[in-house]
């Protein structure tokens, strides 16, 4: 497979199913950004941290291309015409949810509860995980202004709103287990 095809020049792309629509359309937008995001994941993976976090952002990683697929695909498309899914993998379900929430809930045990909001940085690696949230929030707003114009699966708002959530405990037990200042947003007395 070539990587460039040319068929973009004229700032076009195709979506599974053939339709072609503008570069700048919201389907393209909101499934640019879910990229954009595993690009993200995978330079915090990079980063020195424990390996059971390095095991479930693969995992995120593989569900972000399953959410990048199904975004790719307009509603009308999602069937073939011989009745079978266009798209050939596994799609977001309830488990994959599930898992964000147990990683939530497992981090959050072992950090001292939040009374204020956090300010990001404090080391590296932590402002890594506050930017993938700031883009994951991005891919779920992108994805839900679709929704409106077309039906989107709710699992994958649902998906993206948790793991936007999970992205900002990584970064508070990152900041724990790097002993990094997690420095508080207190307002200034006007």
């Amino acid at each position: 497979m070539k990587v460039y095809t040319k068929t973009g020049d004229k700032g076009t792309t195709a979506l599974f199913g053939g339709d072609r629509v503008p570069k700048h359309h919201i389907r393209i937008e909101s499934y640019g950004t879910v990229d954009e995001l595993n690009s993200y994941i995978g330079l915090i993976r990079d980063q020195e941290i424990n390996t059971h976090y390095k095991e479930v952002l693969i995992r995120i990683q593989d569900r972000l291309f399953t959410v990048g697929a199904i975004l790719a695909t307009p509603p009308e498309k999602e069937i073939l015409k011989n009745g079978k899914p266009r798209l050939n993998i596994p799609k977001i379900t309830e488990t994959d949810i599930e898992l964000l929430e147990n990683e939530i809930d497992d981090m959050e045990s072992a950090l001292p509860p939040m009374t204020h909001f956090v300010l990001p940085g404090g080391h590296t690696t932590v402002s890594y995980c506050h930017i993938a949230r700031c883009v994951c929030r991005r891919a779920e707003r992108l994805s839900v202004h679709l929704n409106e114009q077309e039906p989107t699966d709710e699992l994958v708002i649902k998906y993206l709103n948790r793991l936007s959530d999970y992205l900002f405990v990584l970064a508070r037990k990152l900041s724990y287990d790097l002993k990094a200042d997690e420095v508080k947003w207190i307002p200034e007395k006007q």
